[in-house]
């Protein structure tokens, strides 16, 4: 159990993504696959009432105890807010209102954000872009650990220290690797988010906000639906960087599963990707896939060749913003 990973530096490769040049080839040979493409007239109303019921829950664990905050957390609120951190991935792609209504897409993640309890959305939209455009990039794609967490978490029992953690990276990985400016939308953002915490305090006391907060933490850190964290790029297979999963918790995480057709094409919003790999079903059913996050989350800890490391990175040239 204390052995440590044999890999000892990420793989790196020298080729261009997969993912641009199947977008051109099935899309030469399905154009229908574009009418897939456009808002999600859906999403704002599920969204809105995964905000309220959180808000609703805010009130009925007011007086609870302690454990029983933590437990309910975990267990309802916590999957929830990791729903909606996987529903601002949505819309960070303009499916929410459409390309031409950018600002209302920006302003409804910032309202999803609400039952996080942390600022998310405004710096998630930032880097994310770069996550797809400059997919592995060596300083570029913050998705990617960095050479300590690929060095040190290594162990069984680091790499799930290093799940838990999981938060923590991914909020503080994009200042060390690379650093952006603060923009206005992450202070508005920013000031939104602490009001509505305020709000929330002022109105039924500190057990509410630490039930929003704590859930976030817990279940974007060692839970069954972070499982998808791992299982879409960690190279579980040589050669092969991007990988899906059709399982059932594909139903409370907007589709999130779908991780290759979502790269092929990141416009198509959550609800329709099915219809992507339904359409070009020779181009998806022969790659390898996951069936379980849970068992993606147990090989990775006790897999001695899997871990931080197991990530595909390549050196990319920056890209001329339009």
């Amino acid at each position: 159990m204390g052995n440590r990973v044999t890999r000892e530096d990420f793989q790196w490769v020298y080729t261009e993504q997969p993912h641009t040049q199947r977008r051109k080839e099935i899309l030469a040979k399905y154009p229908e696959i574009k009418t897939l493409m456009g808002p999600d007239p859906h999403l704002k109303w599920i969204v809105s009432g995964m905000v309220f019921t959180q808000l609703l829950a805010c009130y009925l664990v007011k007086d609870l105890s302690w454990k029983w905050i933590f437990f309910w957390a975990y267990a309802f609120g916590g999957c929830i807010n990791h729903s909606l951190t996987l529903a601002i991935h949505d819309i960070s792609h303009n499916v929410a209102f459409g390309n031409k209504q950018a600002k209302w897409n920006r302003w409804f993640a910032v309202f999803a954000n609400l039952p996080i309890g942390i600022p998310y959305s405004a710096s998630f939209k930032k880097y994310h872009i770069d996550h797809h455009r400059y997919l592995g990039g060596d300083s570029l794609d913050v998705d990617i650990p960095t050479d300590f967490e690929g060095w040190f978490f290594c162990t069984p029992l680091r790499k799930l220290l290093w799940l838990f953690l999981q938060p923590l990276f991914y909020s503080l990985r994009p200042l060390y690797v690379n650093p952006k400016a603060i923009t206005r939308m992450e202070i508005l953002n920013a000031l939104v988010q602490f009001s509505v915490d305020l709000i929330i305090y002022y109105l039924w006391g500190l057990k509410p906000v630490i039930y929003l907060i704590a859930g976030t933490i817990l279940c974007l850190g060692f839970h069954p639906i972070s499982g998808h964290f791992i299982a879409e790029h960690y190279m579980f297979l040589k050669g092969y960087e991007t990988y899906s999963y059709y399982g059932p918790l594909n139903w409370l995480t907007f589709n999130v599963g779908y991780h290759m057709e979502h790269h092929d094409f990141p416009s198509i919003p959550g609800c329709r990707l099915p219809m992507v790999k339904k359409i070009a079903a020779e181009y998806y059913d022969n790659l390898p896939h996951h069936q379980s996050w849970i068992r993606v989350l147990w090989d990775f800890v006790f897999d001695d060749t899997l871990g931080p490391y197991s990530r595909v990175k390549r050196l990319c040239k920056l890209a001329k913003e339009s």
